[in-house]
């Protein structure tokens, strides 16, 4: 799932090429993509864009007359900009699944997943947008004291608060791996054992790990990304999809560990004091044998 920094560049280079274009034709060629409708697509299309933004993980593109086109692209949509904008849209056969026509080119939302859960929402007035405005805390705002207060407002792991879109605001799988790992942090401590300086590390380790990131996409991405460019594995990680290489730090080979669709990376010495957390599906299998230490490992 595209996450803040990946989001951001998506927003400067979309409104580098839409802002101050009307909107010429907007369509849907998936059942699945348009949500809900508070304002009928006829009566946007014709209107000028006059700017595009971030709420939370949607992308939103305003028009004239308070009027907005809410974009959600889950784990599998990303954008595509096309120039001149083409006449068919045959070419991109069913990943394809709503575009938006201007005169200068075309922004398609593609879906490469079978199982379509980017989203669409027309909305129409600026009470309309605050349905999906999520609740999460945005780093780069708050104060020391609000993001102590909302990380430990409730006693869970660091992996799961961070990545909570009600407790913080773009923080998903991928990054909270990079901005633990930059605090020096387990990802399964639990957010009220934290010392108030591990917080603050915490804190300004979300902020310079997010505007690093941020900074280099938009250097490295001066035109519109390609969806391949939006992606939650980057050779540049320090831990993320890295496991069994070796830490930028200390060279301990990254450690994982798998539950459902998500998996947590981390370095075991730099993070949590040598000690292997336990894979449930693992440990499970192997029981006293499943190693406790990176020692222990390294002797197998």
């Amino acid at each position: 799932m595209p996450e803040l920094p990946d989001i951001e560049l998506y927003v400067t280079r979309i409104a580098e090429r839409v802002v101050s274009q009307p909107l010429e034709k907007l369509r849907f060629y998936s059942p699945f993509v348009l949500r809900s409708v508070g304002v009928p697509a006829s009566e946007l299309e014709g209107k000028m864009v006059t700017s595009v933004s971030r709420l939370g993980k949607r992308i939103v593109i305003e028009l004239e007359g308070d009027r907005f086109v809410v974009i959600h692209l889950m784990i599998a949509g990303r954008f595509q900009w096309i120039t001149p904008a083409p006449p068919l849209k045959k070419s991109f056969g069913k990943v394809l699944i709503a575009s938006l026509r201007f005169g200068n080119g075309q922004l398609d939302l593609t879906e490469m997943s079978t199982r379509k859960r980017a989203s669409i929402h027309l909305v129409n007035s600026k009470d309309g947008l605050k349905e999906h405005q999520r609740d999460g805390l945005n780093v780069f705002s708050a104060t020391p004291d609000e993001f102590q207060q909302r990380l430990q407002s409730e006693n869970r792991t660091l992996k799961r608060m961070l990545t909570n879109p009600n407790a913080f605001d773009g923080i998903g799988n991928a990054y909270s791996d990079e901005i633990l790992f930059a605090a020096r942090l387990s990802p399964v401590r639990l957010t009220q054992a934290l010392k108030p300086e591990e917080v603050v590390r915490l804190h300004e380790a979300a902020k310079t790990t997010f505007d690093h990131w941020r900074k280099k996409l938009l250097e490295t991405y001066v035109g519109f990304p390609k969806p391949s460019d939006i992606t939650a594995f980057r050779k540049d990680f320090a831990t993320h999809g890295k496991f069994k290489q070796p830490c930028p730090v200390c060279g301990s080979p990254i450690q994982h560990i798998v539950y459902a669709e998500n998996e947590t990376n981390y370095c075991a010495k730099c993070q949590n004091e040598g000690r292997l957390l336990a894979d449930r599906s693992l440990s499970r299998l192997l029981k006293g044998d499943w190693p406790k230490t990176l020692e222990e490992m390294e002797e197998n």
